[in-house]
């Protein structure tokens, strides 16, 4: 696939929008966000959006505590219109190659198609194994949810235990801790993706082999790690149960390599596929997300789907000055590349959201940690942010502090819902929880100058100690509650708030080329790890690592 055919520049910094993003920004430096709230009254609905969605709730995404006006807006806009962001995007919804350097289509948004719309890639219709897919996914999560699925004792299963790594097993942690209000109380959800043996022996040790269901999450079927604690779940199963076609009951496979998982000893009827088109990160609206069906129920899993459908209906159609999901990548363009940010901050005030940040890491930096552009040209500018997060209000006692003092501009971006699953004491938790959210995001813009200072009365050798320059930018996220269409909103809205920057700075945000080269040279060291000969054919360094671990070991 020829990737000009997705873009018709280099390097962004030639774009003309990119030229005058520099003069507004050498002109604003000193921008003040106080400021143009006293200047414009109507602030707050410039520069504001809700999003509805399809069951009727909605989310507000303000935006006005960012450090912009109208003219470096318009210019952003300007840049995504050059950059041809809604080019590449069209051809996204389209099922077109635009993953360039794999000649793969990019077609999550047909997993959440719920509008029984046609959507093709090369031609053919994808909908009918999407349907067919998610028609399995609900009779099995039925079977297994009502206790018709037994296992091989006859025994309902109390456990499901998702195995897999990276985008098979994030996205499912995730949305199984998100929507855990929602599950079924007599079944238990675990995880698996460390190779190192403490993570799968502690989730073993308190199972039942007669009542545990294994999710064995790998496309190809022959991710190390993954197949790796595959069989050593399977070994501790067959201990107890001594029967290979036991395993038929209590294995399952979320696969396309129908003769591994049958080698494995799992029955093919139990093997639930999924497209090349579907990237890892990208991967918990298909048969990924079973565990999610399973815990929390097909049809919360459904609405999960329709809430991501909402935002891909908003992304698709909203003109680029109203569309939610561009302007937060255009926000991250104007700190990461003018402002010269290198991180970004998402800081959930709700608890059931402490894995999403964790969950964006690998959405964001495995999509545009890239330094090379869709022309195969070396990029002169940053790209990927580095970002981080934790659930306040434990995060204002962690690096809080850094945000309101230290010396790094630090977007970023706080979510809450309105509306707690859990009003503990007549809501007074909820209500503390909020004050948290609005006062950050207020504290950070507002500051606190020296007057201020010394007007409470410090000691004038603390007074520069206790001043906050204010000026920090944040982006508020307010839902009315974190239902399963709520979380998927808001996925999809970071997934194309990525999408958008990758295509500014003109990088193949879909594959991940960097995750290879540690994995290959791991390969080759294992053996020599288990051969008791001393190790030279390294480096120095490494060397001398492997030569004490093994004396050790």
């Amino acid at each position: 696939m020829n990737p000009n055919t997705f873009t018709s520049f280099d390097l962004a910094t030639n774009l003309p929008a990119w030229k005058a993003l520099e003069q507004e920004f050498k002109q604003k430096k000193d921008f003040s966000v106080r400021q143009a709230f006293k200047d414009d009254s109507e602030r707050f609905e410039k520069f504001s959006f809700t999003l509805d969605n399809y069951d009727g709730s909605k989310i507000l995404f303000d935006f006005s505590k960012n450090l912009i006006d109208k003219s470096i807006f318009d210019n952003l806009v300007q840049l995504a219109r050059e950059a041809g962001v809604e080019k590449l995007r069209d051809a996204l919804f389209k099922g077109e190659h635009i993953n360039t350097t794999e000649d793969r289509a990019v077609y999550h948004p047909a997993l959440r198609n719920q509008d029984d719309k046609p959507m093709s890639v090369d031609g053919k219709n994808v909908m009918p194994q999407v349907d067919s897919v998610l028609n399995h996914m609900k009779e099995f999560s039925d079977s297994v949810r009502n206790g018709s699925w037994k296992g091989y004792t006859g025994k309902q299963i109390t456990d499901v235990v998702n195995i897999g790594i990276g985008g098979s097993d994030l996205g499912p942690v995730m949305v199984t801790e998100a929507l855990a209000h929602y599950a079924k109380p007599d079944l238990n959800a675990h995880f698996v993706s460390n190779i190192d043996g403490t993570h799968l022996a502690e989730i073993l040790k308190g199972l039942n082999p007669e009542t545990t269901l294994f999710l064995i999450a790998s496309k190809t079927f022959t991710t190390a790690e993954t197949i790796t604690n595959a069989n050593s779940a399977k070994e501790w199963f067959l201990k107890k149960a001594n029967d290979q076609s036991a395993i038929a009951k209590h294995f399952v496979a979320l696969s396309t390599n129908e003769a591994e998982v049958v080698k494995f000893g799992i029955d093919p009827k139990n093997m639930f596929e999924f497209e090349s088109w579907v990237g890892g990160r990208y991967s918990v609206w298909s048969a990924i997300g079973l565990s999610v069906a399973i815990y929390v129920g097909f049809e919360n899993f459904q609405a999960f789907l329709k809430g991501a459908q909402a935002v891909d209906h908003h992304f698709l159609n909203a003109p680029l000055e109203e569309n939610i999901p561009a302007i937060g990548g255009l926000l991250s363009v104007w700190y990461n590349n003018f402002h010269g940010a290198q991180t970004h901050l998402v800081a959930p005030f709700d608890q059931y959201l402490h894995r999403f940040p964790a969950y964006l890491q690998q959405l964001s930096m495995e999509s545009n940690g890239k330094s090379v552009t869709r022309t195969s040209q070396f990029t002169n500018y940053q790209t990927g942010v580095v970002l981080f997060g934790e659930p306040c209000t434990n995060a204002q006692h962690s690096f809080f502090q850094l945000l309101h003092q230290g010396t790094k501009l630090i977007p970023a971006d706080f979510i809450l819902a309105a509306q707690s699953h859990n009003p503990i004491d007549n809501n007074k938790h909820q209500r503390m929880l909020a004050s948290n959210f609005f006062a950050q995001s207020e504290a950070l813009m507002t500051g606190k100058d020296a007057e201020q200072v010394k007007a409470e009365g410090a000691e004038p050798k603390l007074v520069p100690h206790k001043v906050f320059s204010g000026d920090r930018p944040t982006t508020s996220i307010l839902a009315q509650k974190i239902t399963p269409a709520t979380l998927g909103a808001l996925i999809a809205y970071y997934e194309h708030l990525t999408f958008t920057e990758g295509a500014i700075w003109n990088i193949n945000s879909f594959d991940q080329w960097g995750v290879e080269l540690g994995k290959v040279l791991a390969k080759k060291i294992e053996p020599q790890l288990a051969d008791p000969g001393v190790v030279d054919n390294h480096d120095a360094s490494t060397n001398g690592l492997i030569n004490q671990f093994k004396q050790w070991a």
